[in-house]
């Protein structure tokens, strides 16, 4: 039931215009939780916002498909009238997704195995949903996970929708000289960031660095179009779970392109504000701020990530650690400013460190101290 990926969610080339390159700042505040509370909208007719700080930097226009949705409740056989490619499913009354699971239908109306819902990854722990690749099925039917309510699920489309328009820097744009993919360049709606009465769902708050906390997202290896991945990922994240954004601060997909995640503003480089803060993101309920988050696209309990992404990360967090003058390989104590609970953490951790979760996945966990070997070892 696969297709050839369309050429937007392809975008080997980084664009953006965020281009400030901040020096070095102390490490020393803390993590708080925002917990939004209304539905943004969908509406994707207008382009997504972008920001041009480069007054030498250009725009060219692209486009992107628009996300298409159908929401659906209960177990009951769900069809769609798009190709599905992912499928969101939440509920609530417990965090596990042992009991669940799903089975797709294709469009000669064969149907596939029950399969479980998987360890949920990093959205079921911190309290949202599941999301699952649905190779372009035409419906699928669900089993609750034992002693789940509310049962919810929303098919997804982020590669076949009507096209949109994006202005999206001409220029690569980098973190301390570490390429990477824009809002903008993957095809980010900037309209799933705010509520139907027009105001942000989650508007942005900055707390001083403290932590960075390795995820996998816990989806499918060889992701044939991981752009569109990580739009289903936005879309979930931000709407079905209510957060009003996407929960990462980076993303790095198997051939090592790194994408912005959670919106940060216009005026500083990605993931930061201006005076070197970092933006709350959604990635480890309770211990959010002052944490960036970066995730993994795929799943790594049983396998490690390909070299590409494996040196992304690297690169991508020698640059943060020097940008905040911090020991890669040091031992934190991480402290709430919301509510001053502390958490003894490696300062580069993995998000079973703060919860229990199976993220990063077993293996990628165990490469965390390589991943510290190498940063430190550059750093000399």
């Amino acid at each position: 039931m696969s297709v050839p990926p369309t050429s937007p969610s392809h975008r080997a080339t980084s664009r953006v215009a965020r281009r400030t390159l901040l020096g070095a700042a102390g490490a020393v505040a803390a993590g708080a939780v925002i917990t939004p509370t209304v539905m943004a909208t969908t509406d994707d007719s207008e382009p997504a916002a972008t920001s041009q700080d480069d007054a030498g930097s250009g725009t060219t226009t692209e486009t992107f498909p628009r996300t298409r949705a159908e929401a659906a409740s209960g177990e009951a056989p769900v069809e769609a009238a798009f190709p599905i490619g992912y499928i969101g499913v939440a509920w609530g009354g417990t965090d596990e997704t042992t009991g669940g699971g799903i089975r797709l239908r294709g469009a000669d109306g064969d149907q596939d195995a029950w399969k479980p819902l998987g360890d949920g990854g990093c959205s079921v722990a911190n309290g949202g949903g599941v999301l699952i690749a649905a190779d372009q099925a035409a419906g699928y039917e669900l089993k609750a996970p034992d002693g789940a309510t509310g049962l919810r699920s929303l098919a997804l489309d982020t590669r076949h929708g009507p096209h949109r328009k994006v202005q999206v820097p001409t220029d690569p744009t980098r973190v301390r000289g570490v390429e990477y993919l824009s809002r903008a360049a993957w095809g980010a709606d900037e309209k799933l960031r705010f509520k139907a009465d027009g105001t942000e769902n989650s508007p942005t708050a900055f707390y001083p660095f403290q932590t960075i906390t390795v995820h996998h997202t816990a989806m499918a290896n060889d992701d044939p179009d991981p752009a569109a991945t990580v739009r289903a990922i936005y879309q979930l994240h931000a709407v079905t779970n209510d957060w009003g954004d996407i929960g990462y601060h980076f993303l790095i997909d198997e051939e090592g392109r790194i994408y912005e995640g959670r919106y940060s503003g216009d005026d500083g480089m990605p993931a930061h504000d201006k005076d070197g803060k970092v933006v709350t993101g959604f990635h480890v309920g309770g211990f959010n701020s002052g944490n960036l988050g970066i995730a993994l696209l795929g799943t790594f309990t049983e396998q490690g990530p390909k070299e590409p992404a494996r040196e992304a990360l690297t690169r991508l967090v020698r640059a943060l650690v020097r940008l905040h003058g911090v020991d890669p390989q040091a031992r934190v104590t991480y402290t709430n400013p919301v509510n001053g609970v502390q958490k003894e953490v490696s300062e580069i951790s993995g998000h079973r460190d703060w919860m229990a979760t199976e993220c990063p996945g077993a293996v990628m966990y165990q490469e965390l101290d390589r991943l510290r070997t190498s940063v430190a070892a550059a750093r000399r």
